[in-house]
């Protein structure tokens, strides 16, 4: 108890507490979207894409259909993939290029000639992890967490993507709420 009161003496308030806190409503993977997320489309070319995702540090972005349906996702692994040699990214691919003396001259090189392609050609389209707009936010935190980038929600029966978790808009509302808490006091 005398932690509790320090720590109000030190912040000027009170932290919040289990009684404290305002249990809201249930909330699901819709209340902490952006409904509104950048997308790309699989046949924007590879260099406007990469482009863009370099300029604003996403790790990927969602691409859609023409109608909104949700195909994959293209971001850094994709870019990642166009530098390699494609002895490395094919099916049964060498393990190591360790004996190899590469620059970054040589990497672009390989970015060039795949720059004017469509994203279709390198976008990840199997083993996305998307969610639900009714996931429970607990299990699309999960999510999140596992996968380490943005996550989709897409409607399970349309396949239009939603919107998009990210990192930051989830910490966002989390600190928000908290605030709200504290000032509730």
């Amino acid at each position: 108890m005398k932690i509790f009161m320090a720590l109000k003496e030190f912040l000027g308030h009170a932290l919040p507490t289990p009684k404290s806190i305002t249990w809201g409503i249930s909330m699901t993977a819709r209340s902490v979207m952006d409904p509104h997320p950048v997308v790309l489309h699989p046949d924007d070319c590879v260099y406007k894409a990469a482009d863009y995702v370099m300029k604003n540090r996403y790790r990927r972005i969602p691409v859609v259909d023409d109608d909104g349906r949700f195909l994959g996702v293209f971001g850094v692994n994709c870019l990642l993939r166009l530098v390699l040699p494609h002895a490395v990214i094919m099916e049964k691919g060498l393990d190591s290029v360790h004996f190899t003396r590469e620059t970054p001259a040589d990497l672009y090189r390989r970015y060039l000639e795949n720059s004017n392609k469509t994203i279709s050609v390198c976008m990840d389209k199997v083993d996305v992890e998307t969610v639900g707009p009714d996931t429970p936010l607990l299990e699309a935190v999960l999510v999140l967490y596992r996968t380490k980038a943005s996550l989709p929600v897409v409607d399970p029966e349309s396949q239009k993507l939603l919107g998009v978790i990210s990192y930051w808009d989830l910490g966002e509302k989390i600190l928000e709420a908290g605030s709200k808490d504290v000032t509730a006091q």
